[in-house]
């Protein structure tokens, strides 16, 4: 109940303000999610809030560099924890969980279980290194390698197939979409809507899986940072939890 009063308060006082501008950089695999949680809550604020998509790593070298934004979203803490180091945004608050997922082309039968990953001449897409979609891509292959389950040097077997590495996890999963590869590691939340008719989805095993936490706080240099505090805000609230929820979003406990 406090929690509750807390959010309507916070929302009153923005709202009674004069309209605020707001800019959220947010990770790619938030697009949907975000969209539809920013006009919501748009229309009980009377903010304006545009959004910047990209991989995590990118916008963290933008904001380095200088790019304006009141609030940034990141799809781990190694891409946000650096800008906490350098003075350039609030310590994270993790708001969402996700989880890793494979994806085929919905005819194409050349992934059918996890061990597939390693049948040579097999085309697999993934996130670039630095992208936390890559990087918790990466953590799930040495987990593999670690329990021995699928034989000696999975992992190293698996990359060798790797014909593309994105800067985003959405450019990930379009490669599959387009059918250009046989198989892609993405977050289970990007089998939108718009996907999931167009591929074949390959669970992975809960004991090699990656626990992705999201973390979220607003920018120190923010031109409206009470309405960027609401933004934050309103993401942790119930009715933000359950526009995440509604896209395949956990939640951060």
């Amino acid at each position: 109940m406090f929690k509750k009063l807390a959010l309507t308060a916070l929302l009153l006082t923005a709202s009674s303000a004069a309209a605020a501008n707001l800019t959220v950089f947010a990770a790619a695999s938030l697009t949907d999610a975000f969209t539809e949680l920013g006009r919501a809550f748009d229309a009980q604020t009377g903010n304006r809030t545009a959004f910047s998509f990209a991989g995590s790593q990118v916008l963290r070298t933008q904001l380095e560099n200088g790019a304006g934004a009141d609030v940034y979203a990141s799809a781990n803490d190694a891409q946000y924890s650096p800008l906490v180091s350098k003075g350039l945004v609030a310590a994270g608050q993790a708001f969402v969980r996700n989880k890793l997922t494979l994806i085929a082309p919905k005819n194409n039968p050349a992934l059918k279980t996890l061990n597939d990953l390693t049948r040579p001449g097999l085309k697999l897409v993934i996130g670039d290194r630095a992208v936390p979609a890559g990087d918790y891509t990466r953590r799930m292959l040495a987990a593999i390698d670690r329990a021995g389950t699928y034989g000696k040097d999975f992992s190293a077997r698996t990359l060798k197939n790797v014909v593309s590495e994105e800067t985003n996890v959405r450019q990930v999963a379009l490669k599959v979409q387009l059918g250009e590869a046989d198989a892609a590691v993405v977050y289970a939340t990007d089998v939108t809507p718009t996907l999931k008719p167009l591929v074949r989805v390959i669970p992975l095993p809960s004991r090699f899986n990656q626990n992705a936490s999201y973390p979220i706080g607003v920018l120190k240099g923010s031109a409206s940072p009470e309405a960027a505090q609401a933004f934050v805000t309103y993401v942790q609230s119930a009715a933000g939890q359950q526009i995440l929820r509604k896209w395949g979003f956990s939640g951060p406990q």
